[in-house]
């Protein structure tokens, strides 16, 4: 079910370098989507997609994605999607912070979250496409393969001519497996 409001029940303290309010992470809601558009336009690197399919990822991939909150104004995202062939698998759309709180760790944070959800329904690998040039996000995804213990495989995956537009190549990072969740201690 997807509302006007967002429900937080992740809470951290906020790392950035922005506002000092408290920062809450959860899953989206389709009024978030002019927020995912505006942080990815400003972001001057993302690849930008309509504002109707931001409407659209926060209803029908939720629970597959997650948004950064500080003071209920949304200043980070992920987007992600289990892949269709590959039910263990879920695939990192596009991850996108607000300049007001890059370097506070916002990203990494965002990533930790949405792994915990997605991880007990049976997901054991991480997949998404990085160009060569982007090492902030080389760093970040490295990071969260050694944070979780699970190994990093990069590879080709599309390559510049695919590209109708001018657009680097897209190499393929695939972390996992991450353990699976701990059963609940006790018994029925």
């Amino acid at each position: 079910m997807t509302g006007d409001k967002p429900s937080h029940n992740s809470a951290a303290r906020n790392g950035g370098s922005g506002s000092a309010g408290r920062l809450e992470i959860d899953a989206p809601v389709v009024a978030d989507g002019p927020a995912l558009y505006r942080i990815t336009r400003d972001s001057g690197v993302l690849d930008v997609n309509s504002s109707y399919s931001y409407l659209l990822w926060c209803r029908d991939f939720a629970q597959t994605s997650a948004v950064a909150r500080v003071d209920g104004e949304v200043v980070g995202f992920v987007t992600g999607f289990i892949r269709p062939d590959a039910s263990d698998t879920i695939v990192v759309w596009q991850i996108a912070v607000d300049a007001s709180q890059r370097g506070g760790g916002v990203a990494g944070k965002l990533l930790s979250h949405l792994l915990d959800r997605v991880v007990p329904r049976g997901v054991r690998y991480l997949e998404t496409t990085i160009t060569p040039d982007n090492t902030a996000s080389i760093k970040l995804f490295s990071a969260l393969a050694r944070d979780r213990g699970a190994e990093l495989v990069s590879s080709e995956l599309f390559t510049a001519e695919l590209f109708p537009d001018a657009h680097l190549g897209e190499d393929l990072y695939r972390i996992g497996p991450f353990a699976a969740a701990p059963a609940a201690a006790g018994g029925a």
